[in-house]
């Protein structure tokens, strides 16, 4: 296979802030930009003599549609610097990068920012339809008489309730489900017990708990402040009294008589960004750049959307294939964690005859992934699912984790509503 290289220079990311109910500290643009002007301050070149920036993200303000154009422009970039900015639900992060290097493989690029930004805290409030109509039949009204009449007609407690725009944008159309609706349906098929998901989630939040007294988020985490002078310095959604106990007294959120997924086996809503500036081989030799790693293949797959947190199997096997390896050839894994009953879904997925006969064409099953390199300092369950980010931030946390344990490869793979995955081979220099 020939595969041209694409190396990773840097990376970097803003702590992950958990949505409280309100709208957070910063826009998607603002953490972007603090973010990239960080990271681009500590690097050889200008940040007019990147190619392009290109960003993720799945949830854009309506003042920012196209948000990459807005971002490369408020980092210095220039007018020349195309700006540009992708959606692949969950995996937008991921996204960029792999257009980042489709470009630099093409070679109309040599020098890329790529990453993935969402500020979910600030999904907007909608009317519903039928109080738009209401507004645009005022509009016509002409006379008071029309006016009182269309006064009359108005029900505040039905017109006025709002929509809420993240709970549509976690409905799956086509199948008419919420994000947790399929994972109860993997939780059904592979039969996922509701401790399993807690016990998974309570060991993301200690493992979290450890790499942050550990200090390993350090090296990838640009801290934010805001305009009041409060500093944010590391991701706030761990639980730290995370117990089995206090897990199991929440209620199941997505089907309240018969389901086991809860606000604690889930990811987290929250804000955040990341970064990973992309070189070609002539682009590292021209800034004289020293590559932390590289991108070595690249997979996406598709699948039924209401068993969608399914994709990293269906996306990271072609993977394993292509290069001959085993699932735990590998040294690490980073699979993000929707769910609990998601990732552990995965795991089932991979061991199963059936599923591996039926779905991936194997003769026999993969096998057991190996927990102990998977997620190694836990995940979005306790560290939060900004969705535009999430696919960046697991590609720079794995590569950082690669070089800090002495790994030389591993995959991180993302699940993606409406029935997607996505998966990436990294490997550190030197392999």
């Amino acid at each position: 296979m020939n595969f041209k290289p694409v190396y990773i220079v840097d990376g970097a990311r803003t702590p992950f802030l958990k949505a409280r109910n309100a709208p957070g500290p910063f826009s998607a643009s603002d953490m972007a930009t603090a973010a990239g002007r960080a990271l681009l301050a500590r690097q050889p070149f200008a940040p007019e003599n990147l190619d392009e920036v290109i960003v993720g993200c799945a949830s854009p303000s309506v003042d920012e549609v196209n948000i990459g154009r807005v971002i490369a422009l408020r980092l210095g970039c220039g007018n020349k610097v195309p700006g540009w900015t992708v959606m692949r639900n969950c995996a937008s992060g991921m996204q960029a990068l792999d257009s980042a290097l489709v470009n630099i493989q093409a070679g109309r690029s040599q020098l890329v920012l790529a990453g993935g930004v969402d500020a979910l805290s600030r999904a907007p409030l909608l009317y519903s339809d039928v109080m738009v109509r209401w507004f645009a039949a005022m509009s016509m009204a002409r006379t008071v008489g029309q006016k009182a009449a269309m006064f009359l007609k108005l029900k505040p407690a039905a017109l006025l309730a709002p929509v809420i725009g993240i709970v549509k944008g976690l409905t799956d159309p086509v199948v008419n489900l919420m994000m947790g609706q399929t994972a109860e349906n993997l939780a059904w098929k592979f039969g996922i017990t509701r401790q399993q998901m807690d016990a998974f989630s309570v060991e993301s939040h200690r493992r979290v708990s450890a790499a942050q007294d550990a200090r390993y988020f350090d090296g990838e985490i640009i801290p934010l402040v805001d305009s009041d002078g409060t500093v944010y310095a590391e991701d706030d959604g761990v639980r730290r009294d995370s117990s089995l106990p206090n897990l199991a007294k929440l209620k199941p959120f997505f089907d309240r008589k018969y389901g086991s997924i809860t606000p604690g086996n889930s990811s987290q809503i929250t804000d955040g960004a990341a970064w990973l500036v992309l070189a070609s081989e002539e682009a590292v030799k021209r800034w004289n750049l020293q590559p932390i790693g590289r991108i070595s293949d690249s997979q996406w797959a598709g699948l039924d959307p209401a068993q969608m947190g399914l994709g990293p199997v269906h996306a990271a096997t072609p993977i394993l294939q292509r290069h001959g390896l085993a699932l735990n050839d590998l040294d690490a894994w980073e699979i993000n964690e929707a769910f609990a009953a998601q990732v552990l879904g995965c795991i089932a997925a991979w061991q199963d005859a059936g599923y591996c006969k039926e779905q991936l064409g194997l003769a026999t099953p993969l096998g057991k992934l190996d927990q102990n390199k998977l997620n190694l300092d836990g995940g979005a369950i306790a560290l939060g699912h900004p969705v535009g980010a999430s696919g960046a931030r697991i590609v720079l946390h794995l590569l950082q984790v690669l070089r800090r344990t002495g790994g030389k490869r591993g995959i991180a793979s993302i699940c993606i509503g409406g029935g997607q995955g996505g998966a990436m081979l990294i490997e550190t220099e030197g392999t």
